[in-house]
């Protein structure tokens, strides 16, 4: 983050910069003044939430809204079980302003540290073929549009935009609150363990049809999937969590102090990578356990890396994990990180990764100090002859002539990002290149 006259840069040290102002608007109010000023100056305005995108989706070389002031429980629908929050609320606040109505979130990410307004406006999603995206429990949001009005979205009022502002990557104006549909808290029962790799892949669809929630990792240079599968469990269930301080050492020691020191170490001798990543295959991810599902979904991540995500077809998942496999071993790249594969169901909005189809996640990632470029590329190219979509928030080199083609509401998009800001005062160079300018 920044303060005025500063340097922003984003969590992932993928993108910098320095904005010609920078607000903290803490209410509604003061961000229809930002916009309206930033309006009569000719500044273009971006709204950021936490940085944990590693696309430029967030860069705001002119006015940076920063919203963490902006940030808190508004209003809690019990009968309905749907509560309004303001956009900067990060997600790790979440849980506890909703413990006290007994409600949880359907479902949850890996990380939590986003900003709620941020998570969905990227398409930032868990996994699970029962459960889409987090933008999917939208039911309702406000944002301020660029002639410094407001917007209301939901079931009652312009209920045919609400499939377009729930993921509207930041190109329709600035969300101020979201209103989502929660569910009863409930619990989760991790099962994590290391299997053949061959055996999860000839039963991948099966498998994450077969559980609630079902994920695997996958450190290139070994033949063992790290397989997270949980199971939801009703709320007044007891829960056996980890012992502190063997959570403590699979979290903390192993899963990032330990993660940091290998991935340098491997930065500075390739060749030891792969005996490295079957060592750390051998130690990881075995064990079983129970807790409230935020505290199941969502892990620590210490090591700082950069990633890149996309979306295939949930039936075209195998071939295009055993095809990035490929690249690797053709190249003959020594890759520290795992790989990560997750699953969601299909949903109706517009610009969501899983639109109109069940879809598989596979994500790559780099150690943040080292270049993952050529890595990267490869992969994609890999994936995008996969029928492959981009996750927004995440590294990729599609532009609008390339995307168009995924997404069937494309162009609805782009006519209302036309009817909702004309003069364009939300683009950043990133919506420039992937909605066209």
């Amino acid at each position: 983050m920044t303060r005025p006259g500063g340097t922003w840069e984003n969590w992932g040290r993928t993108e910098r910069v320095r904005p010609v102002r920078v607000e903290f608007p803490s209410t509604v109010a003061a961000v229809r003044r930002s916009v309206s000023a930033a309006a009569a100056r000719g500044l273009p305005l971006k709204a950021i939430g936490a940085g944990h995108s590693f696309s430029g989706i967030a860069v705001a070389p002119g006015v940076l809204l920063d919203l963490a002031d902006l940030s808190g429980l508004v209003h809690v629908d019990r009968e309905r079980a749907r509560v309004r929050l303001l956009a900067g609320t990060r997600l790790q606040r979440i849980p506890a302003l909703l413990k006290p109505y007994g409600l949880a979130m359907p479902n949850l990410g890996d990380i939590d540290r986003q900003s709620i307004s941020g998570a969905i406006s990227t398409g930032t999603h868990g996994t699970g073929l029962g459960f889409g995206g987090i933008a999917t429990q939208v039911v309702a949001a406000t944002l301020v549009t660029a002639d410094g009005a407001l917007l209301t979205v939901s079931e009652d009022e312009n209920s045919e935009l609400l499939p377009a502002v729930a993921l509207s990557i930041g190109a329709l104006g600035v969300l101020v609150d979201v209103t989502l549909q929660c569910v009863p808290a409930f619990g989760l029962r991790a099962v994590e363990r290391p299997e053949p790799m061959a055996d999860v892949l000839g039963a991948l669809p099966a498998r994450a049809a077969a559980a609630d929630h079902f994920e695997f990792y996958w450190f290139p240079h070994t033949d063992a999937a790290l397989t997270k599968t949980n199971t939801r469990l009703p709320g007044d269930e007891p829960v056996a969590p980890q012992h502190p301080v063997r959570a403590w050492i699979d979290d903390t020691l192993l899963g990032n102090t330990l993660h940091q020191a290998v991935c340098s170490l491997g930065r500075a001798l390739p060749p030891l990578v792969p005996t490295i990543n079957r060592v750390s295959a051998s130690v990881w991810g075995n064990r079983t356990y129970s807790d409230r599902s935020h505290r199941v979904f969502a892990t620590s991540r210490g090591v700082r890396f950069r990633e890149m995500e996309y979306a295939v077809p949930l039936d075209r998942l195998p071939d295009a994990f055993r095809a990035v496999q490929r690249v690797i071993a053709d190249h003959g790249w020594r890759i520290e990180f795992p790989v990560e594969v997750r699953t969601a169901a299909a949903d109706d909005l517009w610009l969501s990764t899983a639109h109109a189809r069940a879809s598989g996640y596979i994500a790559v990632h780099r150690y943040a100090k080292v270049d993952p470029a050529a890595y990267f590329t490869a992969v994609e190219e890999v994936l995008f002859a996969h029928e492959g979509r981009p996750h927004w928030g995440k590294m990729h080199t599609l532009d609008a002539a390339e995307l168009r083609d995924r997404y069937p509401r494309f162009d609805d998009f782009v006519a209302l990002r036309d009817r909702l800001d004309p003069a364009r005062l939300f683009r950043n160079v990133y919506l420039d290149r992937v909605l066209g300018g």
